[in-house]
């Protein structure tokens, strides 16, 4: 079988300054939608990833933007950068329903009216609230389906102050009521007089404003009214996730922690709650710092938890030989948003650990300054994470990713899949001129001409060190999410992440 071996000249650089390769509009909006916090990222400010989404929607087809959008939204978990997409398609897209039919599907929450508002008011130019009124008529319908979809729980639950409040969308959107009921509803939202809901924020938050005898009393006031709401299972699954801490130092009965424990195990309750895996890994170190007999049983759990993300992982076989490379680099130390203590480098981290756990010929690694070889048990994802962590210091900071493929040169080595999670911004700090793009070219001429290797681009700054192609064998996947899994046996059966987008039915 005959190969061609070449690739093209690289047409750009990348923000290290090395040479890169240009992605296809599509591939680029897909891979900065994926990877968007909206955040400052080490090479990126928020304002300037927000620049390049508009104009990239420009550039792109209406339909496949929209399907982006949607996917972005029910398949990678993400909120904002959706509303984004939608209101800029808003601007750009006029001579049918795509735009309604599109809001009605993204806007999941009764605070996303709000935040799309917000953002309809900054893209267009319009100061405070007034100025909307002029609101596409595309959009108006869009919101008036959406509001008829909310009860008045989640009316009240996120009818929060802000730049626009839902009050104020509800005069500006004049949706329809459904029902006599639901016009009741729509009264008691204009005259701010919702029901307060119950809610475990709630629940804690008037227990916080009582007056205690003793710190003893409050201790056990808050074990009692935790132990309540695990039992009343109205504590949904992020809750948990995200107060687990708190639940361990309160102190709370064998049973409670079982019930815990068991929930956050459960499959179903997992795939429901939609929660990206590095949410795992968030959770996990908090418990680290609890000093209680529970921590083991509760961190099991987790590490079941997570399992579930790549459970369904198709496409390697036992004797599937796959090479997992996590990029360590200075650039990879940054936060996934701003509020959050994960960084870039913890989700690489992550995924790749959840990929190992999958495999069954594997070699794990990671590469800053040097590429390392590091073996670590299967099945234990969150542990192995923190291994990685504790090691982390010893390949440097620099971004030598095509170490990775240079190794395997050098030894001889068939592999079948290379995976490579990194942001992509890959520069060589040894001085002798080595690439990952030749290193990979040299490898399939000499050594595996069948390998395939994928970038796990998890910072999406539109480039990437290799040229994507298949003839090339070189595949390019983005995002936090394990959806990436499903990308992944998408290429095992010939699609793409593209492909996966354009399968979204609006």
């Amino acid at each position: 079988m005959r190969f061609n071996f070449t690739f093209r000249k690289p047409k750009t650089t990348n923000h290290a300054g090395a040479a890169a390769y240009l992605l296809t509009p599509q591939l680029e909006l897909y891979a900065a939608v994926a990877t968007a916090a909206l955040s400052d990222q080490f090479y990126e400010k928020a304002d300037t990833r927000l620049s390049r989404l508009r104009e990239l929607v420009a550039r792109n087809d209406p339909a496949f933007v929209a399907r982006l959008a949607v996917y972005a939204r029910e398949q990678l978990y993400l909120r904002t950068v959706p509303l984004v997409l939608t209101v800029e398609l808003a601007r750009l897209h006029r001579g049918d329903s795509l735009v309604s039919r599109l809001v009605a599907r993204v806007v999941q929450r009764a605070d996303e009216i709000t935040e799309l508002l917000a953002y309809y008011a900054l893209a267009n130019e319009r100061a405070g609230v007034k100025t909307l009124n002029r609101l596409s008529k595309q959009v108006q319908k869009g919101l008036a389906l959406s509001f008829n979809r909310f009860d008045g729980y989640q009316l009240a639950k996120y009818d929060r102050a802000g730049q626009v409040r839902l009050r104020d969308a509800l005069f500006l959107v004049h949706p329809t009521a459904r029902t006599p009921e639901q016009q009741v509803l729509f009264d008691q939202l204009v005259q701010g007089t919702l029901p307060t809901p119950y809610t475990w924020e709630t629940e804690l938050s008037a227990l916080g404003q009582q007056a205690f005898v003793s710190a003893e009393e409050r201790t056990t006031a808050f074990r009692r009214a935790w132990e309540t709401l695990i039992g009343s299972g109205k504590l949904g699954y992020m809750a948990l996730l995200r107060n687990l801490r708190n639940i361990l130092e309160a102190d709370v009965s064998a049973g409670a922690i079982e019930q815990v424990c068991a929930t956050l195990s459960d499959r179903f309750a997992a795939a429901r709650a939609k929660q990206l895996p590095f949410r795992f890994l968030a959770a996990y170190r908090e418990v680290l710092l609890v000093q209680s007999g529970y921590v083991a049983r509760v961190l099991e759990a987790l590490e079941t938890a997570i399992g579930h993300s790549a459970a369904n992982l198709r496409g390697f076989a036992a004797d599937t030989r796959v090479v997992v490379a996590c990029d360590v680099s200075g650039s990879m130390q940054q936060p996934v948003s701003q509020r959050s203590k994960v960084l870039l480098y913890d989700v690489g981290l992550v995924l790749g650990m959840l990929l190992q756990s999958r495999c069954g010929h594997v070699v794990t690694g990671m590469f800053g300054d040097s590429w390392k070889r590091i073996s670590l048990p299967q099945g234990r994802v969150l542990q192995n994470v923190q291994e990685f962590y504790r090691r982390e210091g010893e390949v440097g900071y620099s971004t030598n990713g095509y170490l990775v493929v240079q190794d395997l040169l050098q030894r001889r080595e068939v592999v079948d899949k290379v995976m490579l999670f990194t942001d992509c911004q890959l520069w060589n700090s040894t001085g002798d001129g080595g690439t990952l793009a030749q290193a990979w070219l040299d490898y399939r001429r000499t050594v595996a001409p069948q390998a395939r290797l994928y970038l796990f681009d998890l910072a999406g700054h539109g480039s990437a060190p290799v040229e994507v192609r298949e003839g090339h064998g070189v595949a390019l996947i983005a995002g936090w999410s394990d959806k990436v899994f499903d990308v992944l046996e998408a290429l095992e059966n010939g699609g793409s992440a593209l492909t996966e987008i354009e399968k979204i039915d609006l």
